[in-house]
């Protein structure tokens, strides 16, 4: 399978000439310092579509052949994939169906609507991205149309490889180590396949969310496995099944796949936008964030990361920053039951509360007796070593309380 896809990753480059952006491979000095390396930075987030896909989406639709494409495309997605098979259906004059949860953010569908324009047609079905395949391929089987896999198809595989192309062209210097996001596993499989080819001593590290390590999971068992459930946050690399043929290729091309917090992710979203003035998306954060975890092993080395995408949200600023603060240990939230006497929460203020800690959210439980009821209380601090300091002065002062934080199904509920 390798010298088939080595090949098929040289013939995407050529058909994709004109289509897509050769995106920039820029060196990053803030990066470079802080982990004491020769660090790139992939800018698939400045990609015609802002992501990747449009290279697996648009090699795989203008390689079908015409007799196939009569009766169009289909695919379905909650966002990237949707955007690049919208982009080719439109470059290539061919109808295209595209099925979204209807859970879809407004911005994602009319982004997919204005790239399609009138070759596409978007079907907003269900809750979730299972729901919108299933339909999908319902329609599929039923209509006789072609469907566009997001990842589990050679020619989307080769179309995401040629990625390291460009890498390989732009630098002179040899690779030590390519850093990327995993969710179904084209990218790095491709990526890796082309790579490990011409430069074999690169390591590849693929890395994934920690609520959706559905390829860790599966090289550890040695077989693809079905996640049950998975945290959707990092929507691009969100996936409960890896394909089958991207567990194969990644089984042969990684040499080592990395899982980062969801919180972890969020962090590396806002230090990239108020250090680099660079917005990605959380999928697309993913290789920084994990540099953390072989910042010994990359000290004086020549890296590149793969900025996957950068179809970030605006909407979702609060809830990113909010999960930096608790994956940080900054902010804590706790059930507090004050004493029942005037001056309490003021002792609370004073006494227990440092000078630079902040009550970002004071919430009485009960609303018909507020007095003798419990009351939710966030607090921030500024260093997390502060926390231990706020819980000796709480029990010194014998409030009784509970950490949210330690008890996720209290938490959900309330947070």
């Amino acid at each position: 399978m390798g010298k088939e896809l080595l090949e098929d990753i040289i013939k995407a480059g050529q058909a994709l000439k004109g289509i897509i952006n050769k995106t920039p491979l820029q060196r990053n000095d803030i990066l470079s310092e802080k982990y004491n390396c020769n660090l790139y930075l992939k800018r698939e987030d400045l990609q015609v579509v802002r992501s990747f896909k449009i290279r697996g989406a648009y090699n795989l639709i203008q390689s079908i052949p015409s007799n196939q494409l009569s009766n169009g495309v289909v695919c379905a997605s909650a966002g990237n994939h949707a955007q690049g098979v919208a982009y080719s259906c439109q470059a290539l004059g061919i109808s295209g169906r595209i099925y979204m949860p209807s859970t879809t953010p407004k911005q994602k569908v009319s982004q997919v609507k204005r790239f399609g324009k009138e070759f596409v047609e978007v079907v907003l079905t269900g809750d979730t991205f299972d729901d919108a395949f299933y339909e999908a391929k319902t329609h599929c089987e039923a209509e006789n149309k072609y469907f566009i896999h997001p990842f589990n198809d050679l020619l989307v595989i080769a179309g995401q490889g040629t990625i390291a192309i460009e890498i390989l062209n732009d630098l002179e210097d040899p690779v030590d180590y390519v850093f990327g996001a995993i969710g179904g596993g084209g990218m790095m499989s491709g990526v890796g396949t082309y790579i490990k080819r011409l430069s074999p001593s690169t390591k590849i590290i693929g890395v994934e969310p920690q609520g959706a390590c559905s390829m860790k999971q599966s090289l550890d068992r040695n077989e693809v496995v079905t996640l049950d459930k998975i945290d959707k946050f990092v929507d691009g690399a969100a996936v409960k099944r890896v394909g089958d043929l991207t567990f194969d290729i990644c089984q042969e091309v990684l040499d080592d796949i990395l899982v980062v917090s969801e919180g972890k992710v969020c962090t590396t979203i806002l230090e990239m936008y108020n250090d680099n003035a660079i917005v990605v998306e959380p999928a697309g954060a993913l290789p920084i964030a994990a540099l953390d975890g072989y910042r010994d092993q990359i000290k004086g080395k020549t890296i590149v990361c793969i900025i996957s995408g950068g179809n970030n949200d605006i909407e979702r600023t609060p809830e990113i920053k909010e999960r930096s603060l608790l994956d940080q240990g900054l902010k804590h939230y706790f059930i507090i039951n004050f004493p029942q006497r005037p001056g309490a929460l003021k002792e609370f203020v004073v006494d227990v509360l440092g000078p630079n800690d902040d009550i970002t959210r004071f919430e009485y439980t009960q609303v018909n007796n507020k007095e003798n009821g419990p009351t939710l209380v966030g607090i921030e601090l500024t260093v997390k070593e502060d926390y231990q300091t706020l819980i000796e002065k709480m029990d010194k002062k014998g409030i009784q309380y509970t950490v949210i934080n330690d008890n996720q199904e209290l938490f959900n509920l309330l947070i």
